[in-house]
């Protein structure tokens, strides 16, 4: 990724948005490049939605036990009150926040901090999830990464639920979902 020099010496804020289905690597990203922030002597801040207890109460933990403290926050709006004197905040599971994450993080990135968002593009009914379609149309930088479909083996980009259960968000792990492929998703095999 190319960030064009500032050479007014004001800082400047992005958005990027890591998107993709679920065990396609998003909290793995996310975590790397938080980290990287911090080896560089970077201020960051990471959040997740207070809903996401699959793992840890309050750390950030991916699909291979990969960890990162975060502060556990109820809304988007929090995001603001916590993220004093930092230059990069990462927000995972973004599809679970209110609609107001997509202002919070236009606010963030304003104030000249890198926002580095995590979420997932579509829920398990194949549609737009949550504020995600507005945070890419509004990203400034997009990764989207895809699993492996366990039925084929050809790329995944959407959960499948394999258990029919009511209500959008239904929080599991791979007793829940599964990553398939356009066809085998739509073919129900």
């Amino acid at each position: 990724m190319f960030i064009e020099p500032n050479i007014s010496g004001e800082r400047r804020g992005w958005i990027e948005v890591i998107c993709g289905s679920m065990f396609s690597g998003k909290t793995e990203e996310l975590i790397r490049r938080l980290k990287r922030a911090r080896i560089a002597n970077l201020k960051t801040e990471i959040f997740k939605p207070a809903i996401d207890t699959r793992y840890h109460e309050t750390n950030v933990v991916s699909h291979d036990a990969n960890i990162i403290p975060s502060t556990p926050v109820e809304n988007s709006q929090t995001i603001l009150l916590l993220a004093q004197e930092v230059e990069v905040i990462g927000i995972d599971e973004a599809q679970f926040f209110d609609a107001e994450i997509i202002h919070v993080c236009e606010i963030l990135a304003l104030r000249g901090i890198r926002v580095i968002v995590a979420g997932l593009d579509m829920d398990f009914k194949g549609k737009p999830f949550g504020p995600m379609p507005q945070l890419l149309a509004i990203a400034d930088f997009i990764t989207k990464l895809h699993a492996i479909c366990v039925k084929c083996g050809n790329i995944a980009s959407i959960s499948y639920r394999k258990q029919m259960q009511e209500g959008l968000v239904v929080l599991g792990e791979k007793d829940m979902y599964e990553p398939r492929c356009r066809k085998c998703y739509h073919d129900k095999i």
